[in-house]
């Protein structure tokens, strides 16, 4: 099995060492960006799995970083900051970030926290590369979703939503269900955040009633007749 290779951006070198043993310690393989610059860069001449990101840096901030990376990649991205406030987690979350951690972290929660981001995104890789259903066309491997074949961009949140809609095709998953696969057991938010993701995919879908809503229970996928 290839090791999973993470690209740590961060402005302090110390940091960086520190991430990097205690990934490699568990497995990983890493490589640093003294810069959000250094990192889209680096991000642009080779694949990761995974991101992890400082917020407060010199030339571009993290947020600006993410918004970025969003821009060309779907890459799980992990905000790494000594920014504790809610506004700062909301916001990162916002940008398209997967998680936030606040230094100081323990290297268990650190590792703990990407592996079960890995787990919910790995699931795009163990079925067929792409899936046609109706007028979508999902492409797993590039993290693409299409509809009469244009392309729709999708944060990593609604894209893992959908792909798990799609595949448990005409099955009705209860928002708890979807909550835990799509956000993890460990995400505190409300189930409001589902109906909100719902609502967004429905209108960037903008065709047919594919995502259905199943009252009692939840919701589900299922391409309408024709």
């Amino acid at each position: 099995m290839n090791p999973i290779n993470v690209l740590i951006i961060d402005d302090e070198e110390d940091m960086r060492n520190l991430v990097q043993m205690y990934l490699e310690n568990s497995g990983f393989k890493c490589v640093h960006a003294a810069d959000g610059v250094e990192g889209l860069r680096k991000l642009h001449e080779q694949d990761f799995d995974l991101v992890i990101l400082d917020i407060m840096m010199p030339f571009e901030d993290g947020f600006a970083v993410c918004g970025k990376i969003r821009t060309f990649s779907q890459v799980p991205i992990i905000f790494l900051s000594a920014k504790g406030e809610e506004w700062d987690k909301v916001r990162g979350l916002q940008l398209g970030g997967d998680d936030y951690i606040v230094k100081p972290f323990s290297p268990g929660e650190l590792v703990a926290r990407i592996n079960a981001l890995l787990r919910r995104t790995s699931f795009v890789k163990n079925d067929e590369d792409t899936v046609t259903l109706g007028k979508i066309n999902i492409d797993k491997k590039g993290r693409r979703v299409s509809v009469d074949g244009e392309v729709i961009p999708l944060t990593l949140k609604e894209f893992e939503l959908l792909v798990f809609l799609v595949q448990h095709h005409g099955q009705a998953l209860s928002r708890e269900q979807l909550l835990e696969f799509v956000w993890g057991m460990d995400y505190h938010g409300s189930l409001r955040t589902v109906d909100t993701h719902i609502k967004t995919l429905r209108m960037k879908l903008g065709t047919g009633d594919y995502i259905q809503t199943i009252w009692g229970v939840g919701y589900k996928f299922e391409v309408p007749a024709t």
